[in-house]
């Protein structure tokens, strides 16, 4: 869309104006066929379009073709770029902040958009021994569910971020007592950080473990999101690190949910990703060393 965005100007002003190559560039999975180029991939491509758990959707289909043998190399992951469409999609619904956001605070206003794109290479062990490599973290288990509760606003008591989360860990066979660290889907809405915050203190009860939302560093990168904080959360492996949830004061009314508030070395074997999108599509990763 922001590629298209450039085009129109011109050719109102003139119908025989206005980069063509511009528009050919807007279908959704335009960027894949790009990354796909580069990198000279011209085997399996395809393309998720779940709103903001798009990535981490990405990422469990990219398992599982490697589970099921039928690839030994993925490159799966996300990208989204900034467009005045998409700025003025999330001002109509009143939940942009014009300040730096602060997920999960108490006087949250709202999201900031960001733009970036983040991705992951999955191998089959059969890749990794003949490479003589050693992988950097693996998938443990993922989850994908939908709540169906609004076009735009999580179900207030966060179904479908519970049962992500629920399958998940099942997949893993990891207990909640595994989980060292949870990068947050935390948009810092008002309604997004009351759901999931519902869902994970239902789901862990009074074991919490450790969690930030990263997107206090980098905005909400929306389609990319899930493989932005899927690179967060192999880094918080391979550091034995958990982020800050940046601008955290004070603790929500509605849910009793501290974030971490600074950056801390510490052991992290196990940790969950939580992406969740418009329309109620939800879904939860698990990354652990291996």
């Amino acid at each position: 869309m922001d590629r298209t965005e450039n085009f129109f100007p011109a050719f109102h002003q003139d119908s025989a104006k206005g980069k063509l190559h511009d528009v050919v560039n807007h279908e959704c999975g335009r960027s894949t066929e790009i990354v796909a180029d580069d990198l000279g991939i011209h085997h399996f491509i395809s393309t998720i379009n779940t709103a903001c758990s798009s990535s981490v959707n990405a990422i469990a289909l990219g398992s599982r073709l490697i589970n099921h043998g039928m690839l030994d190399i993925v490159v799966a992951g996300g990208t989204d770029a900034l467009s005045k469409f998409t700025l003025n999609g999330f001002n109509s619904l009143m939940i942009l902040d014009k300040e730096p956001c602060r997920p999960f605070d108490a006087t949250r206003k709202g999201l900031n958009l960001g733009e970036g794109a983040g991705f992951v290479v999955i191998v089959s062990e059969r890749v990794l021994q003949q490479e003589k490599k050693k992988s950097l973290a693996m998938v443990a288990g993922y989850g994908n569910t939908n709540d169906a509760y609004h076009q735009t606003a999580s179900s207030p008591e966060g179904r479908g971020s519970y049962a992500a989360m629920q399958k998940a860990l099942a997949m893993s066979g990891l207990s909640v007592t595994d989980i060292d660290y949870i990068n947050l889907h935390g948009t810092g809405t008002l309604n997004n950080d009351v759901s999931e915050g519902t869902a994970v203190k239902r789901f862990f009860g009074d074991q919490l473990p450790r969690m930030s939302s990263t997107k206090a560093f980098t905005g909400h990168t929306l389609g990319a999101s899930g493989g932005i904080e899927a690179v967060f959360s192999v880094l918080a492996i391979m550091h034995q690190c958990v982020f800050p949830n940046l601008r955290f004061e004070a603790t929500m009314p509605e849910v009793e949910i501290v974030p971490q508030q600074k950056f801390e070395q510490t052991t992290v074997n196990h940790v969950m990703s939580n992406s969740f999108g418009f329309g109620g599509n939800c879904s939860s990763i698990i990354f652990s060393k291996q």
